[in-house]
C-alpha cells in the first residue's frame, strides 16, 4: 500500500491538465517567452519565461530529434547538461545523445511526455557508442537501444557496463540535482554494485526508461512560483520496495483514472507566459 500511495503521488506530477490553449498549441510557440528566467508551477503541470536554447552541439554533446523543437530549458538546466557533457568528456566517454528537454515556453506537450513542462527536465541517453559527429539531420532516425533484459530482473550485462555506472553518478551528483529516473531493472544492477553509496539515493525506478536516464532539477532559487516534487525518501532506494516493480501489480497496472473534483489546471501566471509577444 506504501508503494501505491508513493505511484498515486507521482501520478499527480504525471496526470493530464486542463488546458485554456492546446498541448500543440505550446509546442507552436515561436520562441521562448521574454524576461528574466523563473520556472513556474510543476514539472507537469507549468511553464518557463526565459527559456535558454541548447545548441544543437558541443563540447561532449550532440542533441537528437531537434525537428520537435525540444531543447529549451531554464538556464539552470543548460548549465547543468553542459557540466555535465564537460564532465564525461573529460572522464574519457563519448559524446553524450541529449533527448527531450522542453519547448521554448514549456507547457504541456503534445506527445511523448506528461512532464517536461517547467523546463527542468532532460533526458539523456545511456548510449555510451562512438560518435563522431553526425549531422543534425542524420539524428532524426537514430534508434534508442534497450540496456534492461526481457523480463526487466536486471539491466543486460552484455549492454549495461561500469561506464554506463559512472555517467548516471556523475549526473546525480550534479549541483541541483532533484531526481533521476531509470528503469527499475537499471537500478536493481546498480544496487548490486553500489548499495549504501548515497548517490544512488537520487536514483529512482520508473516505468520505461530502459534506453535513457530522465534528470531533473529542483526548482531555482528565482523561481518562487516553481513547486517540487515530495523529497526522495532517506537511504540508496535497494530495499524491499524495489521487488514491487516485479510484481504482477506493478506489471499490469490499473487503467489511470482521473481523481475525483475538478482537474488540475495550469498556474494562473501560465497564460501570460503563453500569450506574451
Amino acid at each position: 500500500m506504501r508503494q501505491l500511495r508513493c505511484l498515486a503521488i507521482l501520478a499527480s506530477f504525471l496526470a493530464g491538465p486542463a488546458l485554456a490553449q492546446p498541448a500543440r498549441d505550446w509546442a507552436a510557440a515561436p520562441g521562448p517567452a521574454p524576461g528574466p528566467a523563473r520556472s513556474i508551477g510543476n514539472t507537469s503541470l507549468g511553464c518557463v519565461q526565459g527559456a535558454e536554447m541548447l545548441p544543437a552541439e558541443g563540447p561532449g554533446w550532440q542533441a537528437v530529434r531537434l525537428s520537435r523543437n525540444r531543447n529549451w530549458g531554464h538556464p539552470v538546466l543548460i548549465t547543468a547538461i553542459r557540466d555535465l557533457a564537460g564532465r564525461t568528456k573529460r572522464a574519457g566517454l563519448p559524446d553524450l545523445w541529449i533527448g527531450d528537454l522542453g519547448q521554448p515556453r514549456g507547457g504541456p506537450l503534445p506527445f511523448g511526455h506528461a512532464s517536461h513542462q517547467a523546463g527542468l527536465d532532460v533526458d539523456i541517453w545511456l548510449d555510451l557508442s562512438p560518435k563522431p559527429l553526425v549531422p543534425s539531420r542524420a539524428r532524426e532516425s537514430i534508434p534508442e537501444q534497450s540496456l534492461v533484459l526481457p523480463d526487466q530482473s536486471m539491466a543486460d550485462p552484455s549492454r549495461f557496463t561500469p561506464a554506463h555506472a559512472r555517467l548516471i553518478r556523475m549526473a546525480a551528483e550534479l549541483p541541483g540535482v532533484d531526481r533521476i529516473f531509470v528503469n527499475h531493472g537499471i537500478k536493481r544492477s546498480l544496487c548490486a554494485a553500489h548499495a549504501g553509496e548515497p548517490w544512488l539515493r537520487m536514483v529512482r525506478p520508473w516505468r520505461g526508461h530502459d534506453s535513457h536516464m530522465h534528470i531533473r532539477l529542483r526548482c531555482p532559487a528565482d523561481s518562487p512560483e516553481c513547486r517540487n516534487q515530495p523529497p526522495v525518501p532517506a537511504g540508496d532506494g535497494c530495499d524491499a520496495g524495489l521487488d514491487w516493480w516485479l510484481s504482477p501489480e506493478a506489471r499490469t497496472p490499473s487503467p489511470r483514472t482521473a481523481p475525483p473534483g475538478p482537474p488540475p489546471r495550469l498556474p494562473a501566471s501560465c497564460t501570460g507566459i503563453f500569450s506574451t509577444r
